[in-house]
């Protein structure tokens, strides 16, 4: 079968922490480049990848097959649509781009293009979204009837860049871009998008704190997430007809990568997966999936290898970007929007 060879633009913690133990980790997939600012920081890592200074060296570089986008968000669009019109088919690191009408101009350049445009949402392989997701499925829960989902931190202000002034940055299309996603996937468009954001630390520009209230015809979601939160244990609170779900405590992966350890035996399992608490009072303990963020690149391998769906299609990213943008005009009004 093809190999994929794949070229990664930029090298960040993003690019160095995720994406290329990740692709490097997929048979069928080679990191065979990177674009950095910084070439030897690449190169002392991955020696047999090719360094480029720039990324128009990846884009022009014929064997590509494959071309991840983890830069600032900024300039997501532009090089995503130097990457199509050069041929390649993209990954890009979330949030899809900086806004929805450059998600829609990117959209029509990969279909005019003929190539796979889609976004990384690692998170729908964490394993407590898995475990959330079969227990829904499995009607353990019944009916679902509030579904809060919060990633909170706490964060001493670093000057990075998301947290500057400008389009799409901040916690809620960080944060935000991954748990709209988680809820989207399981439950479709909302019917209102009620949000409330501020700015909580000295020294930062955009938002650091949320909470979005989405309206759908009986369920109620909370989205929320914060960087002052010295206690921020609690993931999932799920509540449904017959039982509740209560999730603590991060997928293992995030902090597993960063700590420089490679996917093997035992990767994701969730040491603490959760319990339901019967209609009864009763608690039941929960059967935990392991999560894997490998099956997103292996759906991308699939996609382009055999013309498979795309494990995140580009209606998928445009979707999540319509939430990102309704619930930043929410907050900014001060009143429930519609979705549509």
């Amino acid at each position: 079968m093809q190999t994929v060879n794949v070229a990664l633009v930029g090298f960040g913690r993003a690019g160095r922490v995720f994406h290329a133990p990740l692709i490097s980790h997929i048979e069928g997939l080679r990191l065979a480049a990177i674009a950095s600012s910084r070439p030897d920081d690449a190169r002392k890592a991955y020696p047999d990848a090719r360094a480029y200074a720039t990324p128009d060296g990846a884009f022009d570089d014929p064997t590509i097959d494959l071309v991840v986008i983890a830069t600032p968000n900024d300039l997501h669009f532009p090089l995503a649509a130097a990457a199509l019109e050069k041929g390649k088919h993209v990954v890009i690191d979330k949030p899809f781009t900086a806004s929805v009408d450059e998600t829609l101009k990117l959209i029509a350049i990969a279909e005019q293009a003929g190539r796979i445009v889609s976004v990384f949402q690692n998170r729908r392989w964490d394993a407590d979204f898995l475990t959330l997701k079969r227990l829904i499925a499995e009607g353990l829960l019944g009916d679902v009837t509030v579904f809060e989902s919060r990633i909170d931190r706490y964060r001493v202000p670093t000057g990075g860049w998301r947290e500057k002034k400008g389009p799409s940055n901040g916690l809620w299309y960080d944060i935000g871009a991954h748990t709209g996603d988680q809820v989207l996937s399981l439950f479709g468009p909302p019917l209102g998008v009620m949000a409330d954001f501020a700015i909580q630390r000295a020294g930062v520009e955009m938002p650091d704190y949320f909470q979005v209230l989405l309206r759908y015809e009986k369920l109620r979601v909370v989205l929320a997430g914060n960087f002052l939160a010295a206690e921020n244990d609690r993931r999932f609170l799920v509540h449904g007809s017959r039982a509740s779900f209560v999730k603590c405590g991060a997928d293992p992966q995030e902090a597993a990568l960063t700590a420089g350890q490679l996917p093997g035996p035992g990767w994701g399992e969730d040491p603490r997966p959760g319990h339901l608490r019967l209609a009864d009072g009763t608690i039941q303990k929960v059967r935990a999936e392991a999560g894997d963020y490998r099956h997103y690149y292996a759906g991308m391998r699939d996609a382009i290898r055999s013309g498979a769906e795309p494990p995140v299609t580009a209606a998928e990213g445009l979707a999540v970007m319509r939430l990102l943008e309704i619930a930043e005009r929410s907050a900014a009004e001060r009143r429930e929007l519609p979705f549509g």
